[in-house]
């Protein structure tokens, strides 16, 4: 089956916002199997958007449209959808309980007038409850097309596509459809695939795809069978190779799980402590950290010690140091998790110093110089790299390093065999 996907709103067109919503459905979409040849952004007119609706029905089978269910004028992408297909709008009961429900228990206790258009829906739709918002989301079928409609915010559109419309799209495929993502760190995109190359030019059923993230490289398995038993059976085999080739690079087949939470399980898992000292990422790194639900249980503090000053009075690094190697080093950085340690009685420091610029490089000391340290078990590790990009760049690229040192210290001083 053939998906198209339509992005409603002007400020889309504008570049105001990032459209991660098309970046999110795509993925969805091909984790279901359906194929997607095109994709469209349309502003907030009512003819280009009516002329975009008709190019896509003509050539899909499934319409997937987000934004413009809003309760403003120029929210008109239900409006207009029914015009195209040719549908009445109706006044729905269950969606106007819904919106007095919603204002009655905010600080708003009337509807104000303009939502009640939001309980106006196309005759014979499917509405999907809106757990996150007011606009509800619709499925049109008509003349063996699908439209599907999805409220424009990010935090409402997810949730909804989730749990209503993947279950819905499943039930339309003929096959069952299983993916498991491998997530990998440690190693570069184009070295997974060289690892991975023949089974990606062998593939037929499963299928291989690799995905690169920051400092990470996720790989997708997904087999097509004719029960979920079996698309299972396909999948066992294949995700078995592939972490035997890369052992614990591997932190999780859990497509949910973020390579932060895969750290934080494991210091819950041995009982361990950690706490943060960061010198160029100023509190990134504790941010991922505490972004994990539950890691209070874990995490004792995060140091920012972005002067030499700092570095000094907080983590104990030695003014000698500092004057004879410099505040980026892999002296001052084993000197930084050292003291990371001691001044909170925490298990594990994860430190971290470097040069973001874009200025502040020398032909020695360049920009993209980072130094990573990580103390435990009174053994200090310490690993050098030389990041490209801009300053966000590299400040991110040194988190993800600092999080996969972490995991990996934690491996090889506590996990068996």
């Amino acid at each position: 089956m053939v998906v198209e996907l339509i992005s409603v709103g002007t400020e889309l067109l504008l570049g105001n916002i990032v459209n991660t919503n098309t970046q999110f459905l795509a993925e969805k979409c091909a984790l279901l199997g359906l194929s997607m040849y095109h994709q469209s952004v349309v502003g907030d007119n009512e003819e280009r958007l009516k002329d975009t609706i008709r190019t896509a029905i003509r050539r899909a089978d499934i319409i997937i449209l987000s934004g413009g269910l809003g309760p403003t004028e120029d929210d008109i992408t239900k409006e207009v959808c029914a015009a195209v297909m040719d549908c009445s709008l109706v006044e729905d009961p269950h969606t106007k309980k819904r919106l007095e429900e919603r204002f009655k228990n905010s600080i708003k206790k009337d509807v104000p007038e303009s939502n009640w258009k939001q309980a106006l829906v196309p005759v014979g739709a499917t509405i999907l409850d809106n757990q996150n918002g007011t606009a509800p989301g619709l499925i049109i079928e008509k003349n063996g097309k699908t439209v599907i409609l999805l409220p424009g915010p990010p935090d409402e559109l997810c949730p909804m596509f989730t749990g209503q419309v993947m279950p819905y799209l499943q039930k339309l495929q003929p096959e069952v459809i299983r993916s498991r993502m491998v997530k990998i760190c440690g190693y570069g995109e184009s070295k997974v695939e060289e690892m991975v190359l023949d089974l990606i030019d062998g593939q037929k059923n499963p299928t291989l795809a690799t995905y690169a993230k920051t400092g990470e490289v996720h790989l997708r398995v997904t087999a097509k069978a004719a029960s979920d038993e079996e698309a299972g059976k396909l999948l066992k085999p294949v995700v078995k190779e592939i972490r035997r080739r890369f052992g614990d690079a591997v932190y999780t087949e859990d497509e949910d799980e973020s390579l932060q939470d895969a750290v934080v399980k494991l210091l819950k898992k041995y009982e361990l402590t950690v706490t943060t000292a960061e010198s160029c990422t100023g509190g990134m790194l504790a941010a991922r950290l505490v972004n994990v639900p539950g890691v209070s249980d874990v995490f004792r503090e995060g140091f920012i010690t972005y002067s030499n000053k700092a570095k000094r009075k907080i983590l104990d690094v030695n003014k000698a140091t500092l004057k004879k190697y410099g505040a980026v080093s892999e002296q001052t950085a084993k000197e930084m998790a050292k003291g990371g340690v001691f001044a909170t009685d925490a298990d594990i420091c994860i430190a971290i110093t470097g040069i973001a610029g874009p200025d502040g490089g020398t032909p020695e000391k360049p920009v993209g110089l980072v130094y990573i340290a990580c103390y435990l078990q009174d053994d200090v590790r310490v690993e050098e790299y030389r990041f490209k990009g801009n300053r966000a760049k590299i400040r991110e690229q040194a988190v993800v390093k600092a999080l996969d040192l972490l995991r990996r210290s934690i491996i090889k001083n506590y996990k068996k065999d």
